[in-house]
């Protein structure tokens, strides 16, 4: 009977667990369809098969769930730049590994592109989610960019340069992937995926070769 008992608390865990995944996924596609001003918890509720009163048992509000569908994003966005870069033998094989994980992951997945910008129905200005929520949705996007720092700086780069180059690959591979999405590349007769490995071979070209020259003026 104790064990029975013992059982019950994770079998209650794993239970809202799931309602929470199943609340998520269906977020994820009313965002995706709808963009988070034309999103509403009840149409929310009504994907998911649940009542609008029964999210609240497990999110405040509608940026609530966006906030936390962008996190599984962020964070699976982590995983792949972490993962493209931890098997590259030398610092140059990192940099270019992580930097092309972080474009190709948006080129695989652009909804999630749109997701991260908030672009869907709202505009290239968003509200926002709100200061903790926006600082922290910031926080998960500079962890999935900082093995490209990382790399940049165990290739010689001074601390606050390799910051710089890391935004400077968010930026230009955020603008090629626009364009890409927005079909408008087409219009150059250009690759997107072909222009950004071209930009990150320059980018650690170039490291490579300051890094030699201090190292001869030494």
């Amino acid at each position: 009977m104790a064990a029975a008992v013992a059982r019950k608390p994770g079998r209650a865990k794993t239970a809202k667990d799931m309602k929470r995944g199943l609340i998520l996924d269906a977020a994820r596609q009313v965002f995706l369809a709808e963009g988070l001003d034309g999103a509403s918890l009840r149409a929310i509720a009504l994907a998911a098969g649940y009542t609008p009163a029964a999210l609240y048992f497990h999110f405040d509000s509608k940026e609530a769930i966006y906030a936390e569908v962008l996190q599984d994003s962020l964070a699976q966005l982590g995983h792949r730049v972490e993962a493209a870069g931890a098997p590259a033998a030398g610092a140059a094989e990192r940099l270019n590994a992580a930097a092309m994980a972080f474009f190709d992951f948006y080129a695989e997945n652009p909804r999630d592109l749109d997701l991260g910008f908030y672009l869907l129905r709202g505009g290239m200005r968003p509200k926002g989610l709100g200061r903790e929520r926006d600082e922290a949705l910031n926080a998960g996007l500079a962890a999935a960019l900082r093995p490209i720092a990382a790399a940049a700086v165990d290739l010689g780069a001074a601390e606050q340069a390799a910051k710089l180059l890391m935004v400077d690959v968010f930026a230009h591979a955020a603008g090629l992937l626009l364009l890409a999405h927005t079909k408008r590349i087409q219009m150059f007769g250009a690759s997107a995926p072909e222009l950004m490995a071209r930009y990150v071979a320059e980018r650690v070209g170039l490291l490579q070769r300051r890094t030699s020259d201090a190292d001869l003026e030494a």
